[in-house]
């Protein structure tokens, strides 16, 4: 089902430049936007980190973080598998290293013998690395024992995390984290990255009142931008903030030597960046080192300060993200086959042979077709365990449905955490049927048929005139866009007057389009290989519209979303 969002009311655009595109204004106002602030996302928008309404603990690990660089104590950072983990890591060591750090080193946790977090494992990889102050980032809010092992050790620990916690905080020497009980930081959303760069900007300020000009920390916002986008946390304003400034360096070739090699490896021209580029073409090549390698390979790359040494490592993230990509269509199509008549409201899936790095991946696969809440499972490196990770809908939180079983199941998960949207857990795997009884009951009680409707959001039909070069580089040139802001999309009725299969498998169409107020358009539909519409067809499609780069030439291309009879 199509769902149009309504069209703002005049006064809703008051506020907005009159030098924005009207499509764009728009669009903005749809969203929310209602400012000139709003629209242009300075810096100086950014929410302050501290004084009222601050990010609680960010004083305490400031002074401990200011007084390590003092003495030039050995700063460990403790970081996670993910590209907000990699990231994170890559913004605390450039960062601390421009704020006068010259011990300042790194551990991250092998996920298929450490699992996630600061486990007492990590702590003692990092006591190994000479480790006098351990830094987390994007983990730690539930590592109980391993801060108490780091204690054990004599080694303070400050925490910067973003994710919920759970019943108990550690005994860390300071906790960051907007999402900790009795912080009313009103920037809830910030990812890993987000929060170790505003401790590192407490840093800053505390080194200037001290007398030191330390250097800025803007060369970081494009470490923010791609770390921001890539795990997925909604872009409120202050996150729109932190990214349209991260995208405005790469546009200007200011962009971290890893980033520009990604970006060429993957085939992109750095002008043109979208946010979109970051989270489906850089983050998954970071990520998929994560899930099938050793994540290291992706912090190095955006550690690298050399073009050469970055091209290197980015090429070898490319060819992990090959395997990765096959990895996944293997098991996607095993897991849509199994549950291809599937009548829970909460699917569970598990394969012996899955791999525990991709199982999330096809959780979120089986998402989007069948709009339910999903888990998928695969077999742990300890005998009989399962590690599985499941992804949500609208209208249900899935680590909030996870504490609800297990305070029903006592015993039944072992362990568990996580986001609103994805969340990832282990049990062991003859509890495995039990839990998924459980989570199918759990999820039926909280989620209603209409909630269960699977809706396409649209910003309505364009007429012809705005079907042109201009609204499309205006569109390319605006956003951010992402959750919680999400990138325009649009339907209308057109007839298909040429169709054109692409691609070595032709599984990709081209289409010429008319529309009925007159005008032909291009298209294209990737994916739909012999489904593709026959010439004369007439169909809504729900598009996007995008620019179109050939040579020197640019024009207008309809990128197709979906298409159903008229």
């Amino acid at each position: 089902m199509i769902r149009r969002r309504p069209v703002p009311a005049p006064e809703a655009l008051a506020g907005l430049p009159d030098t924005l595109h009207p499509l764009v204004r728009r669009l903005y106002a749809a969203r929310g936007a209602r400012s000139a602030a709003d629209a242009e996302l300075p810096l100086s928008a950014l929410l302050l980190p501290t004084g009222l309404k601050g990010l609680m603990g960010l004083t305490a690990a400031a002074d401990l973080l200011v007084a390590a660089l003092h003495e030039q104590r050995r700063i460990v950072l403790a970081g996670d598998y993910d590209c907000d983990g990699a990231t994170g890591v890559a913004v605390g060591v450039r960062g601390l290293r421009l704020l006068g750090g010259r011990h300042v080193d790194y551990v991250v946790p092998d996920r298929f013998r450490m699992g996630y977090g600061l486990s007492p494992l990590l702590v003692d990889a990092a006591a190994e690395r000479g480790a006098e102050l351990i830094l987390t980032v994007d983990s730690g809010i539930s590592s109980v024992a391993g801060v108490a092992h780091a204690a054990s050790l004599g080694i303070p620990v400050v925490i910067t995390d973003h994710h919920l916690p759970g019943p108990f905080l550690p005994a860390a020497a300071a906790i960051v984290n907007p999402n900790q009980p009795g912080c009313d930081y009103p920037s809830k959303h910030l990812a890993g990255v987000g929060v170790m760069f505003y401790l590192l900007a407490a840093v800053r300020a505390r080194l200037r009142v001290a007398g030191q000009d330390p250097p800025s920390l803007a060369p970081l916002l494009d470490l923010v931008a791609l770390g921001t986008v890539a795990d997925v946390v909604r872009l409120d304003t202050n996150n729109r903030v932190l990214v349209r400034a991260g995208l405005r360096r790469v546009r200007a070739g200011q962009a971290v030597a890893g980033i520009r090699a990604l970006l060429s490896v993957a085939g992109r021209e750095p002008a043109h960046v979208s946010s979109q580029d970051l989270g489906f073409v850089i983050g998954p090549r970071i990520n998929a080192a994560g899930r099938l390698d050793d994540i290291r390979t992706g912090i190095e790359c955006l550690l690298a300060d050399d073009l050469a040494t970055a091209t290197e490592r980015a090429r070898q993230l490319d060819g992990i993200n090959r395997d990765r990509r096959s990895l996944e269509a293997d098991m996607r199509d095993t897991a849509l086959a199994r549950c291809a008549d599937s009548t829970a409201t909460g699917i569970c899936l598990f394969e012996p042979d899955w791999h525990e790095g991709i199982v999330g991946l096809v959780a979120s696969r089986i998402k989007e077709v069948h709009h339910r809440p999903v888990i998928a499972a695969a077999r742990a490196q300890a005998p009989g365990m399962l590690k599985a990770s499941g992804r949500t809908i609208a209208g249900l939180h899935l680590r909030d449905v996870l504490a609800e079983i297990d305070a029903t199941h006592p015993g039944l998960i072992e362990r568990f955490g996580g986001h609103a949207m994805a969340a990832g857990l282990s049990l062991a795997e003859a509890d495995w049927p039990v839990f998924c009884q459980a989570f199918d009951q759990t999820c039926a009680r909280h989620l209603d048929a209409d909630a269960l409707l699977q809706v396409t959001d649209s910003d309505g039909e364009l007429p012809p005139e705005w079907l042109d070069i201009d609204a499309a580089l205006a569109l390319e040139d605006a956003g951010p866009w992402g959750q919680g802001f999400p990138e325009p999309q649009f339907d209308g009725v057109f007839t298909v007057a040429e169709v054109r299969l692409m691609g070595s498998d032709q599984q990709h169409v081209r289409y010429g389009l008319e529309h009925p107020g007159g005008g032909r358009f291009q298209a294209v539909h990737f994916g739909v290989g012999d489904q593709a519409l026959a010439v004369g067809a007439v169909a809504r499609f729900v598009y996007r519209l995008g620019v179109n780069r050939w040579r020197d030439r640019v024009s207008p291309q309809l990128m197709i979303v979906s298409a159903e009879p008229a």
